[in-house]
């Protein structure tokens, strides 16, 4: 199929990291990346977030409209995009073109993010959208839209694999120890959470990410735990090589079943302690494939257990990476199955 993808295109964006899986899946993939269509201003950035209005959205609207035109694609796929208007998605709709919206974040959730006034009204106006939640699976429903398909958040195998030969704890050493690491944002209750495990239990934390860390953290805290700054790409994978035990939230304020993060440590084979829950039980068998906890004494516990036993996790991590690849928790599979939605949804308009 021939695709009009856009979204927020760049080598640190799991956005593009799909566009990537839907070429190696063979379709033809044309792009169009919507951060061209921003101010320069920072403040006026965040202005134009919040209502998606102005002349940078109108530009946004008018190139979909013009590249549609130009490339006659089969498929517009609009990957996490907030600006749309309905009038464009009903125009792509007039052309014969099929339309997917595939959404990771949580437009109903109780976080209340900015930003969803145009979204919400094109939920109507899509063929197809793309979700990771059961709760949203309903919402959209009740929203009036047309088709919705449940997927889960996905690895990127060009990014995220298996360091070449194995990696022992004395390695990790040499090459800069992250003993119990974690790497993302500090959503929730996490710097608390991290503060007690380092301050009260004494393990070995370190923690990368956006500088809101350096806010949400004490001063003592964030000087002895945050490492500065966020990781990708390269970065990102050999930090999840050189830590003994990868930490995996739940986003609780975003209602999530499981989490991205989860998926990228597997595809990286390294050890996983996730936050338990039904999606992440669901996708890792329990003490074999990844670790769980509930709550700060049982994760606790399990880095007692697992911090000092190379074997158990080195098993452990390789058990997974292995489930990862065998129940295609990577991109290609999981855009394999939007695809084949697709299809349906092309085939029944014709109907």
């Amino acid at each position: 199929m021939k695709i009009l993808y856009v979204g927020q295109l760049s080598p640190n964006d799991s956005a593009q990291y799909r566009a990537w899986a839907l070429e190696r899946l063979g379709h033809t993939v044309v792009t169009l990346n919507c951060l061209e269509y921003q101010p320069g201003s920072s403040l006026l950035r965040k202005v134009v977030h919040r209502a998606q209005v102005g002349p940078w959205v109108s530009r946004l609207n008018q190139d979909i409209l013009a590249a549609a035109e130009r490339e006659r694609p089969e498929v517009f796929w609009a990957d996490k995009l907030l600006g749309l208007w309905p009038k464009t998605l009903d125009r792509l709709r007039e052309m014969g073109i099929a339309t997917v919206s595939y959404m990771i974040d949580n437009a109903f959730g109780p976080r209340r993010d900015p930003g969803w006034r145009l979204y919400m009204k094109d939920i109507p106006h899509f063929d197809l959208h793309v979700v990771q939640r059961d709760k949203n699976v309903a919402d959209y429903m009740e929203r009036g839209a047309r088709d919705v398909i449940k997927i889960q958040t996905a690895y990127e195998p060009t990014i995220h694999f298996p360091v070449e030969g194995a990696w022992s704890d004395r390695e990790r050493d040499l090459h800069g120890e992250r003993g119990v690491s974690f790497i993302g944002t500090s959503y929730d209750d996490r710097p608390a959470f991290l503060t007690r495990l380092w301050r009260e239990c004494g393990f070995p934390v370190v923690i990368s990410g956006d500088r809101m860390w350096t806010v949400r953290l004490d001063p003592e805290a964030a000087k002895a735990l945050y490492t500065g700054g966020e990781l990708y790409g390269k970065g990102y994978r050999e930090a999840i090589w050189r830590s003994k035990i990868n930490l995996s939230f739940i986003t609780h304020s975003n209602q999530d079943e499981f989490v991205h993060k989860s998926f990228e440590i597997a595809g990286c084979g390294g050890f996983l302690l996730a936050e338990r829950s039904a999606g992440h039980e669901a996708r890792f068998r329990e003490d074999e494939e990844a670790v769980f906890f509930t709550g700060f004494e049982e994760c606790a516990e399990k880095i007692r257990r697992y911090l000092p036993d190379e074997a158990a996790r080195e098993r452990i991590a390789a058990a997974g990476r292995a489930r990862a690849v065998r129940d295609g928790y990577g991109n290609d599979a999981q855009m394999a199955k939007i695809v084949e939605r697709l299809r349906e949804v092309k085939v029944s308009r014709l109907l």
